[in-house]
């Protein structure tokens, strides 16, 4: 461990109390529909979609395919516009991509393979301005050594197996210290056993540092176990099902029968309900705030 990190871990603010009492959410997504097409033809992927992120959330989209929800992460991220609502972080309207959102994809080759490990790390430090280039090193080092890769920093990508070059991604968008790390299915082209370690070895780093996170998934299980808020999408075109309390669940829990009960109503909810029914509450699965 390096003492010279330039808040390398300080990765917590401070939440700001709204007017009426309650913590500002730090993200807003107020009615959200995405379109995609041209002047003649135009496929809508969401539509009027709406869910608040509190700050330290682990905050799951599910949904299944085609449902919009990566599509929605993308539009968080800046990359696309949506064509009604808003987008808002920290009370200010999304408008491009920024340093304070950054996305961690499901491929494994995101990585420059003409880079190393710790300059694959160091880019978007440099890129941005906010570091020397010994400073970046440094802070490089320290967040490759949180995801246990510090003795590979100077191997290439090809050398990598995915599951460690998900790693070094997740160093990468950490040691930018976001106030959103946005991960787009990011385990799902690992094995059973190298997917089981990754969604461990986030949990870990999450009840050290406390990030604010927004991960899209496909598996019902995957979300019990990585959020402790999930939010529900219908099929095409996505539509707020429902949000569920998931934050009493982790990956030792998984084989519990409230666990299982929890995994079959959620499938109920995704695929059992009417397309064009509106969402209803669950009383049993009340929306809560990460600790």
């Amino acid at each position: 461990m390096h003492a010279r990190i330039p808040q390398a871990t300080q990765t917590l603010k401070m939440v700001v109390p709204s007017q009426n009492g309650l913590p500002q959410p730090l993200l807003e997504v107020k009615d959200v529909s995405l379109d995609f097409g041209d002047a003649t033809r135009s496929v809508r992927a969401t539509h009027q979609v709406s869910f608040e992120v509190q700050r330290g959330d682990r905050f799951v989209l599910l949904g299944p395919s085609g449902c919009g929800k990566s599509s929605l992460l993308k539009a968080v991220a800046g990359f696309i516009a949506p064509s009604e609502g808003e987008i808002l972080l920290g009370g200010a309207p999304v408008t491009q991509p920024g340093p304070d959102r950054v996305v961690v994809f499901q491929e494994f080759d995101q990585l420059p393979p003409w880079k190393t490990v710790r300059q694959n790390v160091m880019f978007p430090l440099l890129a941005s301005g906010r570091l020397s280039r010994r400073e970046a090193s440094e802070r490089a080092l320290h967040w490759l050594e949180k995801v246990g890769l510090a003795r590979f920093a100077d191997a290439y990508p090809h050398t990598l197996s995915g599951g460690m070059k998900q790693r070094v991604a997740i160093a990468r968008a950490l040691a930018m210290q976001p106030e959103v790390l946005l991960m787009d299915e990011p385990f799902a082209a690992l094995d059973a056993l190298t997917r089981r370690r990754m969604q461990e070895e986030l949990q870990a780093l999450w009840e050290e540092l406390r990030f604010t996170l927004l991960f899209v998934t496909h598996s019902i299980e995957e979300a019990l176990v990585v959020g402790n808020r999930i939010l529900l999408l219908s099929p095409h075109p996505g539509r707020v099902r429902a949000e569920i309390n998931s934050h009493q669940f982790d990956l030792h829990s998984a084989g519990s029968a409230e666990f299982q009960r929890s995994a079959q109503r959620i499938h109920q909810l995704l695929f059992e309900s009417q397309p064009d029914e509106a969402p209803r509450p669950e009383p049993a699965l009340q929306r809560s705030v990460a600790s």
